[in-house]
């Protein structure tokens, strides 16, 4: 079968809808590899058909591609009905047959009322918290649909279940108050939140197959009747637990569970018909002698790899979208580097130059060979949606330049998986330094703090009005604020962002951020504005004034959504007693009242209510000129700041010093008299008259 690649048997439909599969996947008898490779097309005429494996209930949400992954994406829905006076249910969440298994991670949503959710690790049989519910009083209605799409705890929470590749899932619920089952009977809604337990995958997940039939390649190939890798130039390859999977060999591309299934990458022939021809090739420059056959092998065989080469750089150019990048950007803003360059600059992607994951990639640090220390941008998947989103990150970076905004240094096009090339910032993130214990070696001031909002602020009002082209981040948070060696601001990750055309005050999209920092005006509206940005960084300003996550757990167990939190506490409580004692520390009473009402007003519930970046900005400037006049004319509460600054700082040098590797719990004593003596020095010299 020459020039194209056979993906299954003859006569066996190949599709359901828009998804696509192949052998040993089929719909119909004599159409897949046993029963567990069956699958059911449900073509309804009222609706869009759906594809499920052999269960009926397990929905395949992605094409089943064979000659590329041996996973595909499929939504997992189950319910149990909840019952007067039972504490405790259980479900068990099966894979459809052996051939099988669960992604090592996978996370599922939970829905019903005062629950606290299990799973049962299955190496030691033990149950693991997952996370819990609660429900409001009986006369308040929520539906299930509410309750799912947050899903922090209100009648949902979402159950992380990380072990081992495993053929079934076990999870546990308890239930805290049996009284509350079967309220409110007056809503159908909400009693069905109270009168059942739903477990659904989040945005589903992963599901892992393989042939089962023997537990390895080397008792597979003995059986060569039931050997599942029948086409010719294939190999098999074992399975970690049990089982094994077929992979043409390189060089050849298509479908290895099927008779010549596997056909030249560029020729496009198959096995058989590629070794007469070169079978003919042979024959022919036999007469001309052994010494003139070796050349022209060697001459053939350069040819061919460099042919293999172009080919595949002209693919994947292609395929990442390159002549669309090339007609929105030009050549002198965006450098365009070699995949050599970059595998030099990483040590060829080493683990260990891992720096972070963004919102949607790996990230590794690498050195260019100018010396410039860059992070180079890796995607995890290959997806259509993932390579629009890479071009448009590269065509909105390319257009600005700010002191403010990470800098791209230009993209790389030669590999698979697209590639960004930033300047490497040195600091970590904004919510590294509120949120993460480990960083106590980073001790910024209230100052520092007011700084790094007011650049952040004037960053996003550049983008919003002063660049070239309006832009939204729609993805604005306090991970998305890097901080540089100087702890300067930078706003990253534009991978979720819109261009907007200068006659347009919003766009209608699809709802894109992160929850906790999500408008809920464009949640429910779709229309995307630069508001929508203002309130995100209303939640950023709240989260260094209370040095809460935007949705956190409370004392009691509570989680709670950060903005809603403040908003209440703001009515019963005085202000300085809901931020967090540093800062009410180190900053006045009327500071933290004009960073509270700057929040306050970015987190009105309408967006033609709130300010725009540039009132945010002007806000943040006035209040850090007036704290520069204060310093100024009162040395004295300077240096008292400074005073707890460097005291702050001195003992977290000292912490610093005691966890290196190897020392701990072992310093001997005139080490930690050093250390003593280092916070009294920075003490006296920052007492010293000057």
């Amino acid at each position: 079968m020459a020039g194209g690649n056979r993906t299954s048997l003859d006569g066996c439909p190949t599709s359901c809808g828009n998804l696509i599969f192949a052998y040993p996947f089929g719909v119909g008898a004599d159409c897949s590899r046993g029963p567990d490779f069956s699958l059911i097309c449900d073509d309804d005429a009222c609706r869009s058909p759906k594809l499920f494996l052999r269960d009926g209930i397990t929905e395949v949400v992605d094409s089943i591609e064979v000659n590329i992954n041996d996973f595909f994406l499929v939504s997992i829905r189950r319910a149990i009905p909840m019952n007067s006076g039972v504490r405790v249910y259980n479900m068990s969440l099966e894979t459809p047959g052996r051939s099988f298994s669960f992604d090592r991670s996978a996370t599922f949503s939970v829905t019903g009322c005062d629950l606290d959710v299990y799973w049962i690790d299955q190496m030691t049989s033990r149950p693991v918290f997952g996370c819990s519910t609660w429900c409001p009083g009986s006369e308040e209605i929520i539906t299930e649909v509410a309750a799912s799409y947050n899903c922090s705890g209100m009648g949902c929470c979402s159950v992380l279940v990380q072990d081992v590749f495993q053929i079934s899932i076990q999870l546990s619920f308890v239930h805290r108050k049996s009284s509350s089952i079967g309220a409110s009977r007056s809503s159908n809604r909400t009693s069905l939140l109270r009168d059942r337990i739903t477990v659904v995958t989040s945005n589903s997940t992963l599901l892992f197959w393989n042939i089962v039939d023997q537990p390895n390649c080397a008792s597979a190939e003995k059986n060569r009747t039931e050997y599942a890798c029948i086409s010719a130039t294939t190999h098999c390859n074992d399975v970690a637990t049990f089982g094994y999977t077929c992979e043409c060999e390189q060089g050849f591309t298509g479908n290895a569970y099927i008779i010549d299934g596997c056909t030249d990458d560029i020729i496009g022939y198959n096995a058989k018909e590629t070794k007469v021809y070169i079978g003919i090739i042979i024959g022919l420059s036999g007469g001309f002698g052994i010494l003139l056959l070796a050349f022209l092998a060697l001459f053939l065989l350069r040819r061919w790899r460099r042919n293999v080469q172009k080919q595949l750089r002209r693919t994947y150019f292609q395929k990442n979208q390159g002549l669309l990048l090339e007609q929105l950007t030009s050549p002198d803003k965006t450098n365009i580097f070699s995949l050599e360059e970059l595998e030099k600059a990483t040590n060829n992607f080493d683990p260990t130059r891992i720096i972070g994951h963004g919102g949607h990639g790996m990230v590794y640090k690498g050195i260019l060979s100018d010396q410039r220390v860059v992070a180079i941008k890796k995607s995890l998947v290959i997806e259509y949606s993932e390579i629009k989103q890479f071009i448009n990150e590269v065509a909105i970076l390319s257009e600005i330049n700010h002191r403010n905004i990470v800098k791209l240094f230009g993209c790389c096009l030669e590999s698979e998986v697209p590639l960004l090339v930033y300047d490497y910032i040195s600091n970590g993130s904004l919510t590294q330094v509120l949120h993460d214990e480990s960083r106590n070696d980073v001790s910024l001031s209230w100052n520092d703090y007011i700084r790094i909002a007011t650049e952040a602020a004037g960053a996003l009002s550049y983008l919003h009005s002063a660049a070239s082209i309006s832009v939204f981040h729609r993805d604005v948070k306090s991970s998305n604020i890097l901080l540089d060696g100087n702890y300067t601001a930078k706003v990253s990750d534009f991978g979720a962002s819109r261009l907007v055309p200068v006659d347009q005050t919003h766009i209608v999209t699809n709802v894109q951020g992160t929850f906790g920092y999500l408008d809920p005006e464009y949640f429910y509206t779709r229309q995307l504005n630069a508001k929508s940005d203002v309130y995100s960084f209303g939640v950023v300003l709240l989260e260094l004034l209370v040095r809460k996550k935007p949705i956190f757990t409370s004392n009691s167990g509570l989680v709670q959504n950060l903005s809603n939190y403040f908003l209440e506490a703001l009515k019963e409580r005085e202000i300085t007693d809901i931020v967090d004692p540093q800062v009410a520390q180190e900053a006045t009473k009327e500071e933290i009242s004009s960073i509270a009402s700057i929040a306050e007003m970015c987190l009105r519930l309408r967006g033609e209510e709130r300010p725009t970046m540039k009132q945010v900005e002007m806000e943040l400037q006035i209040l850090r000129e007036k704290q520069v006049s204060t310093w100024q004319s009162s040395p004295k509460n300077e240096q008292q700041n400074e005073t707890i600054l460097l005291t702050r700082r001195a003992k977290a040098t000292c912490q610093a010093f005691a966890t290196e590797p190897g020392q701990g719990a072992n310093l001997p004593l005139e080490h930690n008299q050093r250390c003593y003596s280092l916070e009294e020095e920075f003490m006296e010299s920052a007492t010293l008259p000057r």
